[in-house]
């Protein structure tokens, strides 16, 4: 299942309270990336917020993985999950 999961951050939280987790949050990510369970990964342009594409059985399995991030299990940041699937739009164009 493809998943997007959009971070954001709790208010409150200012730039110096995440250093001294960025390293270890950067080789998390990396691991999720080369198991393949992290797809795709963006930074947005207009404010500092990840975007991942995942790949995963279930939105609860994405939701617990994401959960071990180290910035989410010190209540920095979340993640908005949205369960994708197949545009259905062009079989309007068989019909």
């Amino acid at each position: 299942m493809k998943i997007l999961a959009i971070e954001n951050e709790f208010k409150g939280i200012s730039s110096d309270d995440y250093k001294p987790y960025l390293k270890t949050e950067a080789m998390a990510v990396w691991e999720l990336y080369k198991k393949n369970f992290i797809r795709e990964i963006y930074f947005r342009k207009d404010k500092s917020s990840a975007v991942l594409m995942l790949e995963s059985e279930s939105v609860r399995e994405a939701e617990n993985t994401l959960s071990e991030l180290p910035l989410v299990k010190e209540k920095l940041i979340y993640f908005e999950i949205i369960p994708l699937v197949a545009y259905p739009g062009f079989e309007r164009l068989f019909k």
